[in-house]
Parts: C-alpha cells; sequence; structure tokens
C-alpha cells in the first residue's frame, strides 16, 4: 500500500527540503528533509493536520518562496521564482471583484502571452469557460457568482495559460458538500484530458481517494516531513460509487485516518 518507488526523470524533484523561519526565540523550522519525485501527468495529493507546512511546501514550488536548505527543481532546473509553468488556484479564489469572469481569465492569458492577438486570447478565454461549464457566466463579476462558480472561474483561469504543474491550496475547502463533489467531479473530467500534473493541498481523505494517484501523508510540525506516500489503486477514469464499493477504498481509508489520527493526532496544549 506504501509507495517505495519513483520515476527516475520526475517532472518535478522536492530534494533534502528544510524551511525555517526567524522568531524572537531563534529559527522556527516549519519543515526538515522533505523529499518527493513527482512524474509528468500524476496527479498527488497532500493531507496534514494544520500547521505541518503543506502551504509552505506548494509555496516553495510555486516559487512564492524557496527553501532555507534543499532544492525543488522542474525539469531539472531550480524553481527561484513564480512562472507561468506552475499556477496556483487559492481556497479564496483571488478573483479581481472590478472585473468580469472573462476578463479576470483574459488579464491572465494577456500578461502570458502578449504577443497573441486579441481574438486568440478571447478564443482561449471562451475556451476554458466552456471547460468549466460557465460560458453563460462570462460576463457576470465576482459577486455575481456563487462560491463553486468562483472557484470554476479561477480554476479556468490556471488553465487557460496551460501551466505544467497546477497547485490547488485546498481549493474546494469553503464549499459545501454538494458543491464540492460537482467540482470534483469536474476536475477529474479537465485532467482527464490535460493530464497536466497537479499537486493538490486537502483536508478531507475522500477527496483525495477519489482524486490522486498518491496520497502524501505529512507528518506533524514542527520540523514536519512525509510520513508516508500511499499509492491509489483505482482505475481511470473514476466512478465515485464503484470506488466507495471496493474494500480497497476502505483499507486505504482506514490506514490514513490511523496516521492522522492516532499516530500523528494534534497534541493538547
Amino acid at each position: 500500500m506504501i509507495a517505495n518507488s519513483v520515476s527516475l526523470e520526475p517532472l518535478l524533484a522536492i530534494r533534502n527540503v528544510s524551511k525555517s523561519f526567524p522568531t524572537p526565540n531563534g529559527p522556527y523550522t516549519v519543515l526538515e528533509d522533505v523529499n518527493l519525485a513527482v512524474r509528468q501527468g500524476e496527479f498527488v495529493c497532500i493531507i496534514g493536520h494544520s500547521g505541518c507546512g503543506k502551504t509552505t511546501l506548494l509555496n516553495m514550488v510555486a516559487g512564492f518562496a524557496t527553501p532555507t536548505t534543499g532544492e525543488v527543481l522542474l525539469r531539472s532546473e531550480p524553481i527561484a521564482r513564480p512562472g507561468p509553468d506552475r499556477m496556483v488556484v487559492f481556497q479564496g479564489y483571488a478573483l479581481l471583484p472590478w472585473l468580469t469572469a472573462f476578463e479576470n481569465i483574459y488579464l491572465a492569458v494577456d500578461a502570458v502571452w502578449p504577443t497573441k492577438s486579441r481574438s486568440e486570447k478571447t478564443t482561449i478565454v471562451q475556451t476554458n469557460l466552456a471547460r468549466v461549464g460557465l460560458s453563460d457566466a462570462a460576463e457576470k463579476k465576482p459577486a455575481q457568482l456563487s462560491g463553486g462558480m468562483k472557484q470554476r472561474v479561477a480554476i479556468a483561469r490556471a488553465l487557460s495559460i496551460q501551466p505544467e504543474v497546477l497547485i490547488l491550496d485546498e481549493p474546494f475547502g469553503a464549499l459545501d458538500a454538494i458543491t464540492k463533489e460537482e467540482l470534483q467531479e469536474q476536475l477529474l473530467q479537465i485532467w482527464n484530458t490535460s493530464r497536466a500534473t497537479v499537486l493538490m493541498i486537502t483536508h478531507d481523505i475522500d477527496e483525495a481517494l477519489f482524486l490522486a494517484d498518491r496520497l502524501v501523508m505529512m507528518t506533524n510540525g514542527p520540523a514536519a516531513h512525509i510520513g508516508e506516500v500511499l499509492t491509489i489503486p483505482f482505475t481511470r477514469p473514476r466512478n465515485r460509487t464503484r470506488i466507495m464499493e471496493d474494500p480497497r477504498y476502505y483499507d486505504l481509508r482506514n490506514h490514513a485516518l490511523d496516521f492522522l489520527y492516532r499516530r500523528f493526532a494534534h497534541q493538547s496544549d
């Protein structure tokens, strides 16, 4: 059940990464000696308790932060800054409220491909709005959209620049259960066609088991590291009902629950 092997030539490599932040009492180590190799086209979910450094790790992949020690490599090149080859979708959508859904996406497309014609950029925006089922909402501003629709716009914006790595930081965490399941299904449909490499933070074990090829489980902070990596064996395309009827699903779920809530349960102060 635990994955021990990775591709010899991963698209993304996290090697011996540690991250510390200065405090009045000295350095505070959030992550220590993290190693992970992600293959091209792989869907990897990262799970762990709050404070275990999940977002810090993805920020280093995105280029928003740099390791204190170690390195993060994309196609064997160190990541030193943000770039259009890596796009982040946040839980909070990060849409500009004065722009329409179309304009929010167009802004990103124009920034990445300034030499394309307006008609080419418009086609890219319209194509990606259609991919997330929002063609009819193109002229609506964020205040006119539901939470699920705003997250669809954020996903369409990320996909519109064709990143090599799509970074999802708890994108469905603030949504109701029905909307969350709908967007999980839609994300898988999009991923099945685009096959972008995905790194996704989640607190939801069931979400991870439905979406991921591998589930990376973090130990508690400070000095958190990768405790285990589970390979998710279900074939694709995935059917939620069929997966939940598979005995392996409950074996994996119970193993992850045991890791998080017994072996690495939060300790009371």
